[in-house]
């Protein structure tokens, strides 16, 4: 097409070959998942604050107002003012699925942190509530793409013994955003009463764009897209400064290689997977992929993130109190994250989301009863004991919903579809929660206002709906290989799929037996993706590559 790109570069330097590049890739590409959980604290801090009440909504009220929860606020407004960002992330995540495909993963990166920096200058500049909704709608842009485009460059450059590693790492960058909004909200609010106490917080919002933008000139292309798009050499290139510390000739990576240009050429045979295809064959992990990410949010987790401050005083803190604390549940929340890192792949996703459904019942009961309590004292010292016990059972929450279903969604969309479907699938499960995660934000404010302590006990509903769900529809995902996943899922096979896979393996058993000095592979030996044959053209690139690397070598040696 038009778009595609013509030619690729890498520039990343030659030292960071290896791991470092490795690692940095996917630790800086989760800064656009950072970005989102730092907007989620950017708007809630500015929520408690009175010269950003009076310059969006009209109200001239005091601290005391804020924190009894008097602020005049239309809770409707403020729901529109939150949600509206969900709504344009739901659309771009869809775009956001032909997009990757079309540009590349790094290019569409690239275009989310420069929505999320205009985006971020013109809330810094928002004379009123319009600029500002309209500038939160074009951070739902960036978030959009970023949130679709950030998981596959990570499931096509983690190891596969490491899927969950990868994508916790992801989460805990979400996670951290978060606490980094918090402690610097809580940082420019001691600016207070000048307008800078709520604006300086999106000025650290562009930076963090800039330094994304930034990185996307140096991030690696992914080899599978690179390999999707003739550009073979570059892919083989990739694949070994990724994993093979630059050496083209190891045997592993030449697996591997065979396995990525085997698998592209099977996609291009079978044909990419429509979206009657994608729930009509693959109906399980449609379900799977859909109901994850919308317990997620029904699960509570926005409810309490996007109005953490606002419910914090309305427990009996001070708003600087409030504010304070907010840090220190992000802090807690990040290192909820930790177990999941090391552990969801040794225990299972089952595992994780069960024991998270109970755990999240029993701390959102422990919320709502206290708040219950605390809503019968008067304003003042004497709700202070009810508010440490509450602010006890939030941090409770996070913590586990950091371990078990902050991860575990995002995990299963990106492992569970097969490859033809998979852009479509992490599509239609990451627009799921943006679906829910503008429902949740909409209807928190008017719930929380009309039923107050009892909106936790909705909550708690929902985890136990969650349990039931998982216990009967999710199957275990953890311990197979992505191949491995249709007998799990117990998908009807295409009946030429077989047959592809069989000449795969030769074609790939071909490339082997072809590199000097190399074991012959035999099929029994090699495991690959769904895949179909491996053209001449892929093993005329390995040759050339190989030749090239050995030449550089052998000037390097005489010099």
């Amino acid at each position: 097409m038009f778009f595609r790109p013509k030619t690729y570069s890498a520039r990343y330097p030659q030292w960071m070959v290896g791991r470092p590049l490795l690692y940095m890739s996917s630790a800086l590409a989760s800064l656009g998942d950072a970005m989102f959980g730092y907007g989620q604290g950017s708007i809630a801090a500015a929520q408690v604050q009175p010269s950003f009440i009076r310059r969006m909504f009209g109200k001239e009220v005091t601290m005391a107002q804020i924190q009894a929860g008097q602020t005049g606020v239309d809770p409707f407004i403020q729901a529109i003012t939150v949600a509206c960002l969900n709504l344009t992330a739901l659309l771009a995540s869809f775009i956001a699925a032909y997009l990757c495909d079309l540009l590349g993963r790094r290019m569409s990166v690239r275009i989310g942190g420069v929505m999320y920096f205009i985006a971020a200058l013109i809330q810094v500049f928002a004379p009123n509530l319009g600029t500002l909704i309209a500038g939160r709608c074009i951070q739902g842009l960036g978030v959009g793409i970023l949130s679709m485009t950030v998981p596959i460059l990570q499931c096509e450059i983690a190891p596969a013994h490491a899927r969950g590693l990868f994508v916790s790492i992801e989460y805990i960058c979400l996670n951290i955003g978060y606490a980094v909004s918090a402690w610097v909200g809580y940082g420019f609010f001691f600016a207070m009463p000048s307008e800078i106490s709520w604006r300086g917080p999106y000025i650290v919002q562009a930076a963090i764009a800039l330094i994304l933008i930034f990185w996307t000139f140096f991030l690696p292309e992914t080899p599978r897209w690179l390999a999707q798009n003739d550009f073979q050499k570059e892919a083989l290139i990739t694949l070994a400064d990724l994993h093979g510390a630059g050496n083209v000739s190891d045997p592993k990576i030449l697996a591997t290689y065979a396995e990525i240009v085997a698998a592209v050429e099977f996609e291009a045979h079978m044909g990419q997977a429509s979206w009657r295809q994608l729930f009509t064959q693959y109906t399980r992990r449609c379900v799977v992929g859909i109901t994850c990410q919308m317990f997620a949010q029904l699960n509570g987790i926005n409810a309490i993130l996007y109005f953490l401050p606002s419910n914090l005083t309305r427990a009996g803190f001070t708003i600087s109190r409030s504010l304070l604390y907010s840090g220190a549940c992000a802090l807690v929340y990040c290192s909820g994250t930790i177990p999941a890192m090391f552990l969801i792949d040794k225990f299972g996703r089952r595992a994780f989301l069960l024991f998270g459904s109970l755990t999240l019942a029993a701390s959102l009961s422990i919320v709502g009863g206290l708040q219950y309590y605390a809503d019968s004292l008067p304003l003042g010292s004497a709700r202070v004991p009810a508010a440490d016990a509450i602010f006890f059972g939030v941090c409770l929450y996070l913590f586990f919903f950091g371990a078990t279903w902050g991860p575990g969604p995002w995990l299963l969309g990106a492992e569970i579809f097969p490859l033809r479907a998979r852009a479509k699938g992490m599509s239609l499960s990451t627009g799921t929660n943006w679906l829910f995660n503008f429902i949740i934000a909409f209807i928190t404010p008017p719930l929380f206002n009309a039923i107050n302590a009892g909106y936790y006990f909705v909550l708690v509903g929902f985890c136990i709906i969650s349990v039931i769900v998982v216990w009967f529809v999710y199957p275990e995902t953890a311990h197979h290989t992505l191949e491995e996943l249709g007998e799990v899922f117990g998908d009807k096979v295409m009946d030429d799929e077989g047959h592809a896979r069989e000449q795969a393996e030769r074609s790939a058993n071909a490339i082997q037996r072809e590199r000097s000095g190399l074991p012959l592979i035999t099929d029994s030996e090699v495991t690959l993706q769904p895949s179909t044959f491996t053209t001449p053209a892929a093993k005329d690139e390995v040759s050339t590559v190989m030749k090239e690397r050995s030449s550089v070598v052998t000037i390097a040696s005489d010099a």
